[in-house]
């Protein structure tokens, strides 16, 4: 069975990030960048305009950013595998892992898996539909989007994170409603009072989004009050999920450290608790979530994995 020094499991800016230090480093990463699990490239595959990444001032549609990012890594001799990765063992070193159809053995690791959007089933809100034509799940990432601006938008969740989001959209909708289903919020409160004082926010209490309406995009949605099974249809420039993320970290079945949120525990940067697996991206980073970011630290965990490797192997 093959062995290499690097493998990266996982794509998107953290995965191909890695990938591109730790090729020009000389460690020949090998890296598994998914197929059926999610789309390699992660969650900038289903994104239509990026416009906060540097470097691109007329904005960069999200699968552009990510087929550069590729592009660059393979440039630079890293070998990709477009397969899944099926399972890890990570009891001994070297670690082996195995894919859809390869199996190697790998001296140091990187997990860059990413996460997943939470989001409900509502019709009209999927793919196909009107996800990412108006229904979204990253305030941050999309809300400046012109489609957006001066119009009516809604924010389902009850905890803090839906209220940031809410908060933040302020700045570009004409109003932002608050979706939720119980009759108090989650949120801490704090948070509770920045919203039920904040003069563009309204929160639409005991109801929820039952379908997401429109022609190209978003036009209207439907809320209904869970108590009355009242409906009402209401102008909406777009839906925002902000129900939390789920890491993607099933794979690795209990053999990683993780916070009580499921997210990959890091230390020193980008150490996990076991010695020679680093983790980068969204799979670690539970507050910040963003290509940027993901970026950044997929090159801190390359740095790390090649001191280590150069320290262990004297390489």
């Amino acid at each position: 069975m093959k062995r290499v020094k690097l493998l990266i499991i996982g794509s998107g800016p953290a995965g191909y990030t890695a990938a591109i230090y730790a090729a020009r480093a000389n460690l020949f990463p090998v890296l598994f960048e998914g197929f059926y699990t999610g789309p390699a490239g992660g969650q900038l595959m289903t994104t239509t305009e990026v416009e906060n990444y540097p470097g691109f001032p007329e904005g960069v549609t999200g699968p552009e950013l990510i087929e550069r990012f590729r592009a660059q890594a393979i440039r630079f001799g890293t070998e990709i595998l477009g397969e899944d990765i099926e399972s890890v063992d990570l009891s001994s070193a070297p670690f082996k892992v195995k894919g859809a159809k390869t199996e190697l053995f790998a001296d140091a690791i990187i997990i860059s898996t990413g996460a997943t959007a939470n989001r409900l089933e509502i019709p009209g809100a999927g793919d196909g539909e009107f996800w990412q034509k108006g229904v979204t799940a990253c305030a941050v990432c999309d809300g400046a989007a012109p489609i957006f601006r001066n119009k009516p938008l809604y924010v389902v969740g009850g905890g803090d994170t839906a209220i940031e989001e809410a908060i933040f959209l302020t700045k570009f909708g004409s109003k932002v409603y608050i979706v939720h289903r119980r009759n108090e919020l989650r949120a801490s409160k704090i948070m509770q009072e920045r919203a039920l004082k904040h003069p563009k926010i309204e929160i639409l209490w005991d109801s929820v989004v039952v379908s997401v309406n429109g022609e190209n995009i978003v036009k209207t949605v439907t809320i209904e009050n869970v108590h009355t099974k009242k409906q009402e249809i209401r102008e909406a420039g777009g839906l925002f999920f902000a129900i939390g993320h789920t890491p993607n970290t099933s794979f690795l079945k209990g053999q990683i450290e993780l916070y009580p949120n499921g997210y990959i525990k890091v230390f020193n940067g980008s150490h996990t608790n076991i010695e020679g697996v680093f983790a980068a991206g969204d799979v670690q980073d539970h507050i910040y979530r963003q290509a940027v970011t993901a970026a950044g630290s997929g090159c801190m965990a390359a740095l790390d994995a090649e001191r280590w490797l150069s320290e262990k192997f004297h390489q």
